[in-house]
């Protein structure tokens, strides 16, 4: 690999910039952060003394800048796809954090200024660069449980009041205008995601039920966006499973995936031990200890930006880019949806 700098703007200095993108790309040796911007822009400066760089006064100012070659988008989602698309428009290359964005339209949008601008868009669907998930895809296909028919995968916790940088019952999570939804925004897109990478199909039928059971806002009313969302999907595999992502955990993380085959069961992030736990017809166990996953307060390096700035520099598709994505974006606001009609929802255009 021939040794380019990428240089790279971040826009957006909340949390996961801090906890991520930032010092992940300081530790790449082929990115080098030019600047940031922040609406806080006391935020921004004191992370520009800790890391180097400069401040920008606005987004359009760092995108004016010639040598900015990509932008990491770490805003509130209402402004990841206008951000980003204008960030392609300028042409930079753009990692986008997740969920893609707040309706299919600007999804497909993003998409669509990608393409057009023949610039990379990636999106940090972060699960599928676990090494579990990448060794749990390889024994899945290589028919270690037999034929998967089922699965069951869920993303809880206590809520995202401690991870903002804005914390508490005021935090943006709970906003539905910067926001839109809840859980399943903030947690279900990383599951959904995971399915179909894992299972290496597409969701086709969803049956969903999203709902605020205990989430209060600063004013003690319940907020306006889902603190639960339970979902039921068909792949076109004919695989069906359930998805739940929760903010009412509370005690314990849960991150886990099952997979029951016409063979046995294997059990992702179930085990505290174990990442990997494979159970045969026979009873016989298989047990990989390979890593831990991550949670909100055991954050470990995501691997998400080494894949930006190396798909950069071998121009080439990165693993996680906006066209892979967008069926997961498909699976989400069906989800919605259904909630909505309280119907079966189809989804055509996944193949």
């Amino acid at each position: 690999m021939e040794n380019k700098q990428i240089n790279i703007g971040i826009i957006g200095c909340g949390r996961i910039a801090q906890t991520r993108h930032i010092p992940e790309y300081a530790s790449n040796k082929n990115a080098n952060i030019l600047g940031y911007f922040d609406f806080n822009k006391q935020r921004a400066e004191e992370i520009a003394k800790k890391y180097g760089g400069k401040v920008y006064e606005s987004v359009e100012a760092m995108l004016a800048d010639n040598d900015i070659d990509a932008v990491s988008v770490c805003v509130t989602n209402s402004a990841h796809a206008s951000i980003s698309i204008q960030a392609l428009n300028a042409g930079k290359n753009v990692l986008c954090e997740k969920p893609m964005a707040t309706s299919l339209e600007d999804s497909e949008a993003m998409v669509w200024a990608a393409k057009k601008n023949h610039k990379l868009l990636m999106i940090d669907q972060n699960q599928r660069f676990a090494k579990t998930h990448i060794r749990a895809k390889e024994l899945l296909e290589k028919n270690t449980i037999g034929k998967a028919l089922t699965f069951k995968s869920t993303f809880g916790h206590g809520g995202p009041e401690t991870w903002s940088v804005d914390g508490g019952p005021n935090t943006w999570f709970f906003d539905k205008n910067k926001s839109k939804y809840g859980a399943i925004f903030d947690l279900g897109v990383h599951k959904i995601d995971l399915v179909q990478y894992l299972l290496n199909s597409a969701v086709n039928n969803v049956s969903a039920r999203l709902t605020t059971l205990d989430k209060k806002d600063s004013t003690g009313k319940l907020i306006g966006v889902d603190d639960n969302a339970i979902s039921i999907y068909e792949l076109d595999n004919g695989v069906i499973g359930t998805v739940t992502s929760s903010w009412t955990y509370y005690g314990e993380e849960d991150n886990s995936t099952i997979v029951y085959g016409s063979e046995g069961i294997m059990k992702i992030y179930d085990d505290p031990t174990y990442s990997i736990v494979v159970i045969k017809k026979n009873g016989e166990k298989i047990l990989y200890d390979i890593d831990q996953i991550q949670t909100n307060d055991n954050q470990t390096k995501s691997g998400v930006m080494d894949e930006f700035i190396d798909s950069l520099i071998e121009k080439r598709v990165p693993k996680s880019d906006a066209e892979s994505v967008i069926n997961s974006m498909r699976a989400v606001f069906a989800s919605i949806e259904s909630n909505e009609t309280g119907k079966r929802v189809s989804i055509s255009g996944t193949k």
